[in-house]
Formats: structure tokens, sequence, C-alpha cells
């Protein structure tokens, strides 16, 4: 994610008050997945990151045996001098299935800066075989070292 690739990352724009975005929006879109990613937004640019959205892309051989490209989307690309973390927003994992598709950019990521995965329920922080982090938005507002 460096160069041009990096120019080209989507947009995504995040409101600073959640309120004021709700009224813009006409209090229509109430997805508590859009709201928790902008509060987390929010929570890390207080905490003085440099905060990107990210993608990785990723070469594979369909079944027919031709090549294809995918561009996997990284919610937040978290930056501090020479601090990085990769940070997935997911309002629930529960489904295998949905853990998979969040995970699976992070997973293509070859570097070694940490990658965490923040979920919308209480859960107890734990690590995977891959590395990754999960832990419940609540206690990540709440403990900035994590």
């Amino acid at each position: 994610m460096k160069g041009k690739k990096y120019i080209k990352t989507p947009a995504k724009y995040y409101f600073t008050d959640v309120g004021l975005r709700n009224a813009k929006l006409g209090f229509r879109q109430q997805e508590e997945t859009h709201i928790m990613e902008n509060v987390l937004y929010c929570d890390l640019v207080r905490r003085g990151y440099d905060v990107d959205v990210g993608v990785v892309e990723h070469n594979y051989r369909k079944e027919d045996g031709k090549s294809a490209r995918v561009q996997l989307k990284i919610d937040f690309v978290v930056n501090r001098g020479s601090q990085r973390c990769y940070i997935q927003s997911a309002l629930s994992i529960a489904d295998p299935e949905k853990r998979k598709q969040e995970i699976n950019s992070l997973i293509k990521i070859t570097d070694s800066f940490r990658k965490i995965v923040v979920v919308g329920n209480r859960i107890k922080l734990w690590i995977d075989e891959n590395g990754i982090s999960y832990i419940g938005i609540e206690q990540f507002l709440l403990d900035e070292k994590v």
C-alpha cells in the first residue's frame, strides 16, 4: 500500500459528531455498522493517529485456471510515527463466513504490524492462529493501550 496504489484507495467520509451525521441524513440511515465505524475513526483521530483506508490486492487463480485480481478493503490503516496498525470494524463475527470475510484482507498483509478486529459486542480480548486480535468496541474505546 504505497505510491499510486496508496493514492487510489477508496475515499470514505466520517463525521466528527455522529448526531450531526444522523441529522444530515434525516435520521434515515441508522445502520449500526456505519455508526460504529464512524465512532472508531473519531476515537483513533482523537488518540493522535493518522488514519487512512487501505486496500490489499490479491491475485489468485479461478477454477477455470484463469488468473484474477480482487481488491480487499481494510477499514483503517492507523499510523503514528513508526507505529502502524490495521483495524477492521465488524458489528458481529458470530457467523464463520462473516469472520472470514472480515479477516481476509488482514491475512493477505505480509508485514508484521498489529492487526485488530473490533466487534460491536462485549467479548474477551483474544488472538487467533493468524495473530489477529479481537476486541469489543467498549473495551477498545476505554483502553488506549490496546
